[in-house]
């Protein structure tokens, strides 16, 4: 049996299933694995195309009917929010701007809107995540929403952060910030086996980080050992492990705040 398995090429998603893909996990099956940024995997998971997939919590309103979010492997955590970032540091609020995007569906965009509530902006487009910046920085756009190891090379292209939407949601909530989810097609896979699967992979990039170094570099956008680094270092916490009693309470946070708003469909609580 061969299952299909969707992550992002970032560094923490490599980090994390480095194990599983290579078919290191004792037990587990083989994968066939695709690497795509997290707004392609939100729009497959929808049409039901992997088994085991990576995608962003705010999609999880129109995912859950086909799919059950697994406890672990997925990005959660404190200090390591998106940013908004801009040219112009006269630039104060978003409102009446025009704003590049990484997805429609992505947990960034739902907390910007969220943030941005009082003070919209004029015009949001989605823009692949590694062509905001450049693009912002070229004046395209008047502000850009980035995620990941942006948050280490925004100052590289003479941008300035307006605001960290993880500062804010964490200082409104008091809860971690609830990036990506890992979930798994309710007819194919059996969710505790593949929580397993996960959890032995994680433990195995705990315990020789070093084995997994060549795939990770091999398919990180940011080639330099220091920005890989401190991106494991952010993203892969004790949330992916397990979510946990304030991780569960994050993702319902987001979650609820956000189908209150009109945002999203009202989606059951996660529970813990």
């Amino acid at each position: 049996m061969t299952l299909s398995l969707a992550f992002s090429p970032c560094p923490n998603d490599t980090f994390v299933f480095h194990a599983l893909a290579h078919g290191l996990v004792p037990g587990a099956p083989a994968f066939d694995v695709t690497y795509a940024d997290v707004d392609v995997t939100n729009t497959a998971a929808e049409r039901g195309e992997f088994d085991l997939v990576k995608v962003s919590y705010a999609a999880l309103p129109w995912l859950l009917d086909q799919y059950t979010l697994l406890p672990c492997g997925g990005a959660l955590g404190r200090g390591c929010g998106p940013l908004v970032l801009v040219k112009d540091q006269a630039i104060t609020s978003l409102e009446g701007r025009t704003v590049a995007v990484p997805g429609d569906r992505t947990t960034a965009y739902l907390l910007m809107r969220l943030w941005s509530a009082g003070a919209p902006p004029k015009r949001v487009e989605i823009v692949p995540f590694a062509e905001i910046m450049p693009a912002v920085a070229k004046g395209q756009f008047d502000a850009g929403l980035v995620i990941h190891e942006a948050r280490f090379t925004f100052q590289r292209h003479g941008l300035h952060a307006l605001a960290d939407l993880g500062e804010w949601w964490e200082g409104d909530t008091g809860l971690p910030i609830p990036l990506g989810a890992i979930i798994a097609h309710r007819d194919r896979v059996d969710p505790e086996q593949a929580t397993a699967w996960i959890k032995e992979s994680v433990r195995q990039a705990w315990a020789d980080p070093a084995r997994s170094r060549d795939y990770v570099l091999a398919h990180a956008q940011e080639m330099e050992q220091s920005v890989v680094d401190q991106h494991i270092g952010l993203y892969v916490n004790e949330f992916t492990s397990s979510l946990g009693p304030d991780g569960h309470a994050a993702v319902d946070a987001l979650l609820t705040r956000a189908a209150a708003e009109g945002l999203v469909p009202a989606t059951p609580l996660v529970g813990a």
